[in-house]
């Protein structure tokens, strides 16, 4: 097998010394990668109250060679947001209690509360009756252009905003409908009603809403309506907030 992977991979391979090594890379390779967006979403959380736009920060300290180009936003999937918690099991059940990765996993899954209590409160600040509001969120799956639902932190902003007797409406043009249902009991909506929703949040930055005409975006929501750029894809000027 190793011969294999050799024969068809130009950048080569490696043979850990054991299966353990093997598995403890692949994991800590992952929880590195969720601590690096955890830092960054908390940085997200500071540069929101500072006034300051959180995605030109890292474009500017990118210009750094060695800066890693990390960006905030929800962290699913059926790895980064899984093998932290693997883990940290391992290493509870060898008397090792993890403070950093434990924090930094907690960060990540708090994003979809906070994500809302941003909106929910631009969203009274501006005069909207948020137990009568109509919110639209733009992508469910938790990887871009892609139509895997597994662990997809989308439901949590979903299930807080229902929590606050929000409607909510899902579009995601990725998704499977039917997958969308039996996995996570949610109805997707194609396409979104034009001035209909008090609340736009695009939550994936699909193909799609890359390619959309920002104003298009703007015309699906009332007179009056709140747009949370989650993942910081449309310009500027036309989102409320974003990360």
């Amino acid at each position: 097998m190793d011969g294999l992977y050799a024969r068809i991979t130009a950048a080569g391979t490696h043979k850990p010394e054991s299966i353990r090594v093997a598995e403890a890379a692949k994991v800590i390779e992952n929880t590195q990668r969720d601590l690096n967006i955890a830092l960054v979403n908390e940085l997200a959380m500071i540069f929101g109250r500072l006034g300051i736009d959180t995605d030109a920060v890292p474009r500017a300290a990118g210009t750094k060679w060695n800066f890693p180009p990390f960006r905030p936003g929800l962290v699913g999937g059926h790895c980064i947001g899984v093998d932290p918690y693997n883990l940290i099991h391992k290493a509870e059940a060898f008397g090792h209690y993890p403070q950093i990765i434990l924090a930094g996993r907690r960060l990540n899954d708090s994003m979809g509360s906070f994500v809302v209590s941003r909106l929910v409160k631009r969203m009274t600040r501006v005069g909207i009756d948020v137990g009568s509001a109509r919110v639209l969120v733009m992508g469910l799956t938790f990887k871009v252009n892609c139509p895997d639902l597994r662990n997809t932190r989308v439901v949590d902003i979903i299930e807080e905003l229902e929590d606050d007797g929000i409607r909510v409406d899902v579009h995601d043009p990725h998704a499977d409908p039917d997958a969308a249902r039996a996995e996570n009991g949610i109805s997707l909506t194609a396409p979104p009603e034009k001035g209909a929703y008090d609340g736009l949040v695009p939550a994936v930055a699909h193909q799609e809403f890359l390619a959309t005409d920002p104003a298009q975006f703007r015309a699906l929501g009332k007179g009056t309506s709140v747009l949370f750029d989650v993942k910081s894809c449309l310009p500027l000027e036309v989102s409320d907030i974003r990360l």
